[in-house]
């Protein structure tokens, strides 16, 4: 595959390896730009890597946050369309157990309908026939386009055709300083982790896509992001019970969905807000919460063996202070630090969800656009991603 860039181009340095970064360089890649990656560890390795790999049909969100719930729809469909071979296509249920389950069903069918998300009405029966290990108690059950989606190999997919199209990626290589010229950002130092040395970076426009840790890395650049990590907490046990993803049908909450990852489960999750995303230690009491209200819905959950338990931070955006970080949007945002800050060349990418990585990168590709000028389409909608394995490949 050709190099896409062309030399009269703006060269763009992103910060951070995850989901989103992965996303943005594909994009900038298709578009023209010239993209140059740094990422403080291995790439993945922060929240992209830990998270519990479900491709959201946006029906958990429909409810009480149905922006995000229209954007993880609307991404459903196209990851599945762009890279089939990263997800397990097995859709969801969500199911009632409980009197308090039934009274919500209507409001849940009526948000996902609004949404766009395509919604099945199953009886207990019905609901069995696919998934036999769910509990005795079943009242009903409905059927909905989540998937399950592999942590890691999705952005890979990003990763391996935005390098194949020119992008550079450096691990270990973490950003310390911004280097300022009139309050504008001109370049980066940078500590290699590999052989402690510091090297400078120049460039045409700096990305923040640092997630968690994106309101740190604004910090060395005097700005405040109103961002803070949610961690939350998974669960693997032995076995796959289910084939499909099951979720509670509730209110969102924590401790109420499974997810099948080849021979494992994975249950969760939890959420609170912390102010370090590197200190971060999952509180054993959610072990058992997780265990004990998965079992309400899929009761082998009890008896089967942990394999592993394990915490990432979310990236949210707060709006204001001591929010309950279940009612705090899922949604992302792009900041524009010279509108907001005063402080050019600089641009922030926050919130959001793995399912909205390729959208993130798409309305950040799109200021960049703006912001220098140029007139050039997003093509990421339809565009076959690469074997992830092509990452790997040697030039």
């Amino acid at each position: 595959m050709r190099r896409l860039y062309k030399l009269n181009m703006e060269h763009i340095i992103i910060i951070g390896g995850g989901g989103t970064g992965a996303a943005l360089a594909h994009d900038l890649t298709l578009r023209g730009f010239k993209v140059s990656l740094f990422e403080r560890g291995e790439f993945l390795s922060g929240t992209t890597g830990r998270h519990h790999g479900l491709l959201h049909s946006g029906a958990r969100y429909a409810v009480h946050d149905p922006v995000a719930a229209r954007e993880c729809i609307e991404e459903n469909k196209i990851l599945r369309r762009i890279a089939p071979q990263a997800l397990e296509q097995n859709d969801g249920l969500f199911v009632a157990v409980n009197e308090s389950d039934l009274d919500y069903r209507r409001q849940f069918l009526d948000s996902c309908r609004s949404c766009g998300i395509p919604v099945t009405e199953l009886t207990a029966g019905q609901a069995r026939v696919f998934e036999p290990a769910l509990t005795p108690e079943l009242k009903l059950a409905v059927q909905i386009p989540d998937a399950t989606m592999d942590a890691w190999r999705l952005p890979l997919h990003f990763l391996a055709t935005a390098k194949a199209n020119g992008a550079r990626f450096h691990r270990f290589a973490e950003v310390v300083e911004f280097h300022k010229s009139n309050a504008m950002v001109t370049g980066v130092r940078i500590f290699d982790h590999q052989t402690h040395g510091e090297y400078d970076v120049a460039g045409d426009l700096f990305i923040n896509a640092a997630g968690a840790w994106a309101g740190r890395l604004c910090a060395l650049a005097g700005i405040k992001l109103p961002l803070q990590p949610g961690p939350g907490v998974m669960v693997a046990v032995d076995g796959r019970l289910t084939n499909m993803v099951i979720n509670r049908l509730n209110q969102a909450g924590e401790a109420d969905i499974i997810i099948p990852q080849r021979g494992l489960s994975v249950l969760g999750t939890t959420v609170w807000l912390a102010d370090n995303p590197d200190t971060i230690e999952y509180p054993p009491e959610h072990v058992t919460r997780i265990r004990q209200q998965c079992s309400e819905m899929v009761p082998a959950v009890k008896e089967a063996c942990i394999q592993s338990v394990w915490c990432a931070p979310r990236p949210l955006i707060v709006a204001e202070k001591d929010q309950d970080p279940l009612r705090i949007s899922r949604t992302f945002d792009c900041f524009d630090h010279e509108e907001k800050d005063g402080v050019k060349g600089l641009i922030s990418l926050i919130g959001g969800k793995a399912t909205t990585l390729r959208a993130m990168a798409e309305k950040t590709a799109d200021l960049i656009c703006q912001k220098t000028g140029r007139d050039i389409s997003c093509r990421t909608r339809d565009y076959k991603l690469l074997n992830y394995r092509m990452f790997y490949k040697r030039n």
